[in-house]
């Protein structure tokens, strides 16, 4: 599936379907094309795909954070989207579904978290990535997931390209610091919106723990795991991941009417 970028009001996104808005979050080092098979399925089950490139390397510096990004995503949905959406993010993405939902409610009407951040991860933020060394960017991008295979060497080569161009690498860091301290676990009881959690079981960015505490902390929401999968459980089980999704918004009456 070729996806076209739209550009509006400053923003840069794909936009797919006719129906219910569904909008796509990738992750701190993700692409949209993380989100493919995705996009091709939901747009053609009365949903209307959304997918904004997030601004990850435009802010000044000390803008440069999961607050500011999270803003960015509410006003991408007030001023495109502009009506409650459900919001779908993978690990980075979910941290900024997390903040939106908690902080404009009303723009939300059902959040899914996939390998997502806000309460416990481990990745490139820890330490500095090191620059120029293509063997390491490839072992740690083989490790976010379960099949090695899955890490092709057009993933590896974005991973590379970001951590090699300066600027790039230093907000990368900025942000993966950010999303460490912005911990959310005190928010999440506040959270009314319905939650679907959908983990890999051998997830070892954000391990099984997270997802259960996640469950265990959110009012309304509903865990389930697949099974020999890493941190992007729609990227390794495209096909999986939207049955269950699928499935869990017909059974909270959020699907489209037949």
């Amino acid at each position: 599936m070729l996806l076209k970028l739209k550009k509006s009001k400053k923003f840069s996104y794909i936009e797919e379907g006719e129906g219910i808005p569904i909008v796509l979050l990738h992750g701190l080092m993700g692409e949209l094309s993380n989100f493919s098979s995705l996009t091709e399925y939901f747009s053609q089950k009365g949903y209307k795909v959304y997918a904004p490139e997030l601004p990850l390397y435009d802010f000044p510096l000390l803008s440069t954070n999961v607050s500011s990004i999270a803003k960015y995503v509410g006003r991408f949905l007030k001023e495109i989207v502009q009506e409650p959406a459900i919001l779908v993010g993978n690990s980075l993405g979910g941290h900024l579904g997390l903040v939106v939902t908690h902080k404009k409610p009303e723009l939300v009407k059902a959040l899914c978290l996939t390998g997502s951040s806000g309460l416990y991860e481990k990745s490139f933020g820890e330490t500095f990535p090191k620059r120029g060394d293509y063997n390491y960017i490839l072992k740690k991008t083989q490790e976010v997931f379960y099949d090695p295979a899955v890490a092709t060497k057009e993933v590896v080569d974005d991973v590379f390209e970001t951590v090699n161009d300066r600027k790039k690498a230093i907000k990368t860091l900025y942000i993966a610091r950010s999303a460490i301290k912005h911990n959310m676990k005190k928010d999440l009881k506040d959270i009314q919106t319905p939650v679907c959690l959908i983990w890999g079981k051998q997830d070892n960015v954000t391990p099984p723990e997270v997802a259960v505490e996640f469950e265990e902390h959110l009012p309304n929401a509903s865990l389930y795991w697949i099974d020999k999968c890493g941190h992007a459980p729609m990227m390794e089980h495209p096909d999986v991941f939207n049955e269950l999704l699928s499935n869990w918004l017909i059974e909270k009456q959020i699907a489209p009417t037949p």
